[in-house]
């Protein structure tokens, strides 16, 4: 008698070694972008309490780990300041002497062959945590001004690319924001400074770390008035579309693993370089739910990532970046 055809598929599955040369989805070094926190002072190394194993750094301690992630593989980074000061309109995120200016041209000197991304906004800058500057409307209650905020965002993304950022990579969601930096890099003499624009970034719930790590939370108000609605699918889309239009060169989805079809959909869509940000909230789950012992994390994070990437992901931003690559390398 014959055996069960629907056996074939056991039979692909026994050896570990068939398993990995018919594995599809493969993780490599190169799929990952490092998050870093830079801020003002020396010799500065602090742990985010909501984000163990991530930390605030000042310029030098984040050249030594710069160095240690080199090491190890880690071929891109997105960097974040946190000023010591805050104004209305955020001012300080367009200062050329600011901290991720600074760290910026050491990185280029140093590692050249680092691909450098900045994240464009205003939130850890504004006084008021918000992503822009402020107007009033009719009944007295405050707004972001979109327009205004469009002038900020340019001048920010010319100073990263005068410090030397290989990519600018605008996170506001201000509508134009992608046409103004463009417009604003190629008459600054910046045409092969590239644009990874945050295209579809959701009002989630998931970002609370991150305030915390970047000091952004919001004095009044939320996001849900610039940032998509998480019930609204359709509009991703739209607001990608309209970002490509504009001149981005990458797309982003954000969150990653709480928002894998509308990464596949992007993915299907558009014939861009797509990336995806596995970001401080869901990065904290996982922390969490290892260090109580719930859950492998070596096994967990592996399984969530592969996961990002098989929607369509290119590019994935993470916080287990290095452990990653570590893990990699074993």
């Amino acid at each position: 008698m014959g055996g069960f055809p629907t056996r074939r598929l056991r039979r692909l599955r026994t050896s570990g070694t068939l398993r990995d040369m018919l594995a599809s989805v493969r993780l490599s070094r190169d799929d990952f972008i490092a998050p870093m926190f830079i801020r003002e002072g020396k010799g500065v190394r602090e742990e985010i309490a909501s984000m163990p194993g991530q930390f605030r750094l000042s310029t030098d301690t984040a050249m030594e780990t710069l160095r240690r992630w080199s090491d190890k593989g880690i071929r891109a980074v997105l960097l974040f300041g946190i000023p010591d000061a805050r104004d209305d309109v955020g001012s300080g995120a367009w200062d050329d002497g600011a901290a991720v200016q600074r760290i910026a041209g050491q990185i280029k000197r140093e590692f050249p062959g680092v691909l450098l991304v900045t994240d464009v906004c205003l939130c850890e800058y504004t006084s008021h945590g918000h992503c822009g500057s402020l107007c009033e409307r009719p009944d007295g209650s405050k707004d972001v001004d979109n327009d205004a905020t469009l002038e900020s965002l340019a001048r920010v993304a010319l100073s990263h690319a005068g410090a030397g950022a290989d990519i600018v990579a605008p996170s506001a969601m201000m509508d134009g924001q992608v046409a103004a930096i463009r417009g604003a890099l190629d008459a600054g003499g910046f045409q092969t400074t590239g644009i990874l624009s945050y295209a579809v970034k959701y009002a989630s719930s998931m970002y609370g770390p991150f305030r915390d790590a970047a000091g952004s939370s919001m004095r009044f108000g939320d996001r849900r008035g610039y940032q998509m609605d998480l019930r609204a699918p359709r509009q991703a889309a739209i607001e990608a579309a309209e970002d490509i239009r504009e001149g981005a060169d990458m797309i982003m989805v954000k969150p990653a693993a709480t928002y894998l079809d509308v990464i596949a959909e992007m993915r299907r869509r558009f014939d861009v370089p797509l990336a995806a940000y596995h970001v401080s909230g869901e990065y904290a789950m996982l922390k969490a739910a290892s260090q109580a012992g719930w859950i492998d994390e070596r096994a967990a994070v592996m399984e969530v990532t592969g996961a990002i990437k098989r929607a369509g992901a290119d590019l994935i931003i993470t916080y287990y970046a290095e452990q990653i690559a570590d893990w990699l390398n074993d």
